[in-house]
């Protein structure tokens, strides 16, 4: 009998090995979306009970954010860094996106919803499996530096609310890194490493369409609830989300993304003034 998606979803938060959870992701998105275009066998979404913490390979070693040690960008040491940085996001993402999978099926959403984020999960499965190739073909890996440990606070702070998991995973977090994201590209390209360029470049590209999926399916939940969008992600993110929300934001990427400045710009005030 073939595996339901919530159990595919599970699955990949249960393994720990960064390029096999990558690999697995992949696998469980072809499958999902070969059923869904008829060209598979058919898969239901199912039940599963996803870990409130998923599996993780023994290296990096997780430290606190202000634990980890900072480098030049400039330097290679430092671009290998950011690339390793980059990487572990990546890896975090694939998780989160299953886990909205797996964690929410108590909720009756469209069946676009789950092709959204299973969509979403594969991009960051390869997006983590680009970063892994620069970082070796610098001589590094992933794995060789800390790492950030706290990831994951956003996806236990919300593991019971699917609005203020979109709100801050996506519409938070992944925006951030549609401002932050042309920068690193023009460390790499002065540096002439074309292949991290091309990397970040797809990553940038991708990422909106990851923004726009949390701000579709945000925008249908408070239609449902006949509540005011706006409202609702500036109570959402006030509750949920730990720090400021810093400008300068990326406005045209983030316009395409189906977020418009008076769902962020509030916050960037209330929070720092």
């Amino acid at each position: 009998m073939s595996l339901s998606l919530a159990e595919r979803a599970e699955a990949v938060l249960r393994c720990g090995d960064g390029r096999a959870k990558a690999a697995l992701s992949r696998a469980h998105a072809a499958a999902w979306l070969a059923a869904r275009d008829g060209s598979g066998e058919s898969i239901e979404i199912g039940r599963a009970t996803p870990p409130d913490q998923p599996a993780r390979p023994d290296r990096p070693e997780l430290l606190a954010p202000r634990d980890v040690p900072r480098r030049r960008p400039g330097s290679p040491a430092g671009r290998i860094a950011l690339l390793h940085a980059v990487a572990h996001i990546e890896l975090n993402a694939i998780d989160l996106h299953w886990d909205i999978v797996a964690r929410f099926t108590d909720i009756a959403m469209p069946m676009g919803f789950y092709d959204d984020w299973v969509r979403a999960a594969d991009d960051e499965s390869r997006h983590f499996g680009m970063m892994c190739d620069c970082l070796e073909s610098l001589g590094s890996s992933y794995g060789a530096l800390p790492a950030h440990a706290g990831m994951w606070r956003a996806a236990e702070d919300t593991k019971a609310d699917l609005m203020g998991r979109l709100a801050v995973v996506p519409m938070v977090l992944e925006a951030r890194g549609l401002d932050v994201t042309p920068g690193m590209i023009s460390v790499f390209k002065k540096a002439g490493e074309t292949e991290a360029v091309a990397a970040l470049e797809t990553i940038y590209a991708e990422e909106v369409s990851h923004v726009a999926y949390a701000a579709k399916w945000f925008h249908f939940l408070c239609g449902r609830e006949n509540s005011d969008p706006k409202d609702v992600f500036h109570a959402l993110v006030r509750r949920y989300f730990h720090g400021a929300l810093k400008p300068p934001f990326n406005e045209e990427k983030r316009a395409e993304a189906g977020l418009p400045p008076d769902f962020y710009w509030p916050l960037a005030e209330q929070q720092s003034g």
